[in-house]
């Protein structure tokens, strides 16, 4: 039986309405149920339900009813000391290095090539067969399909997640993106 992955941001949350970095405690926002019914709906009965340790994923994936397994891997990138903040408190510099350039840590936590390669090493270490379900962050899922299409890291700011996107993937020898 082959895999089959589908990955779901979480449901929008203030930050990213305002445009800024979340902070782990950060909720969703109220206005999501109706949207979240759509993609449970459509992505019912997942053989397993996996979830970022986040609040706001954890929130996401409790619409599934069902048990959800925490990983560490599929947590959000640490900003470090950019948390909480819009862009535009950002010292400029800083923020046109962190535009372009994979390696930069300017924030003080994980660069995008880190994350990028945290989650393809989960990908590649993944091996349960049947349909997944996996509630994450933005970030995540930028990193999940630059790795399946073979793309570097480079390329993570030309990505536009929205909230409740779906990203859906296939294993039989190697990963497959699915549209």
């Amino acid at each position: 039986m082959p895999i089959r992955m589908s990955l779901v941001c979480h449901a929008r949350t203030r930050a990213q309405r305002e445009g800024r970095f979340a902070r782990d405690d950060e909720a969703l926002e109220h206005d999501h149920e109706a949207a979240l019914a759509m993609r449970v709906g459509e992505l019912r009965a997942p053989r397993r339900l996996l979830c970022a340790p986040e609040l706001r994923a954890r929130q996401t994936a409790a619409a599934w009813q069902g048990e959800a397994l925490v990983l560490d891997e599929l947590r959000d990138c640490d900003y470090g000391a950019w948390r909480g903040h819009g862009l535009d408190e950002l010292p400029p510099e800083a923020l046109a290095d962190w535009l372009s350039n994979p390696d930069s840590t300017a924030h003080g936590g994980e660069s995008q090539a880190q994350l990028c390669a945290r989650v393809g090493a989960w990908l590649d270490g993944f091996c349960e067969e049947g349909h997944s379900v996996v509630v994450t962050h933005p970030a995540v899922l930028r990193a999940a399909l630059l790795h399946v299409i073979g793309a570097g890291a480079q390329g993570f700011n030309t990505i536009d997640v929205e909230p409740l996107a779906v990203l859906r993937l296939t294993f039989n020898g190697r990963w497959r993106v699915r549209l």
